[in-house]
């Protein structure tokens, strides 16, 4: 009977390990919804991931557009490598997200981009990379009050802190427009249409489409309005 249950135990943790295994995918960041947040294209569709161990200010609180940049700037339209922790109960991968040896998660807490939010507080080296940025002061610990993320949704309720940012929703489309292949145009003059230009940016890699890093590519096309006002 002891050997059965054995043998039994020994099969779901080797099941569960391969469960865990066969979650670690790598893919292209196709959007950045928030400073621990973004889509991650696997098997042709995005997966929403969320960042293990760190919660970065919500989008609509302050310092949050600058912390969702951070990250952007690092992983937008790179390829990571994401490896499964949990699936959380808004149906999020909860990951950590490598880039070339660099620790994604790790590296927004460095630049004082989100707070640590280890289990008790049990990763010591993402603290002691928070009490460094703490003591800097580097980024959002050079407010005078800094607000927990944790806090300002307890006061905002009714808000969904990681729903598309206005300059992410072109990006979180990985299907490619009919008619559209990546090419070798490489300038916004050369777009026929906003739909092209975005596909360019996101799927063909072509940075000199989005000038200023938003996210956003040929502002003339993609945000009439807004060129109007500049």
């Amino acid at each position: 009977m002891m050997n059965g249950l054995r043998c039994l135990a020994c099969t779901l943790l080797f099941f569960i390990g391969g469960i865990a295994e066969a979650a670690d995918f790598s893919g292209k960041v196709l959007a950045v919804l928030d400073g621990d947040t973004l889509l991650v294209l696997r098997n042709n569709r995005p997966a929403k991931v969320r960042l293990a161990e760190i919660d970065a200010p919500e989008k609509m609180q302050t310092f949050g557009e600058t912390s969702r940049r951070s990250l952007s700037d690092m992983v937008l339209g790179k390829q990571v490598k994401v490896s499964s922790q949990a699936v959380d109960k808004y149906g999020r991968m909860v990951a950590h997200l490598g880039l070339n040896g660099l620790d994604v998660n790790a590296e927004q807490i460095r630049r004082g981009m989100a707070w640590e939010y280890s289990h008790f507080h049990g990763n010591k080296a993402l603290v002691a990379l928070q009490e460094e940025a703490k003591q800097v002061p580097r980024g959002l610990w050079a407010l005078s009050d800094p607000m927990p993320p944790w806090e300002w949704r307890k006061l905002h309720p009714n808000i969904i802190g990681d729903q598309p940012h206005a300059a992410d929703l072109p990006n979180a489309a990985p299907a490619t427009p009919p008619g559209i292949a990546c090419g070798s145009k490489k300038y916004c003059s050369k777009m026929a249409s906003c739909e092209e230009a975005r596909h360019y940016l996101t799927q063909c890699g072509i940075k000199t489409l989005d000038g200023n890093s938003d996210g956003v590519p040929c502002e003339k096309l993609c945000s009439p309005k807004e060129s109007k006002a500049d």
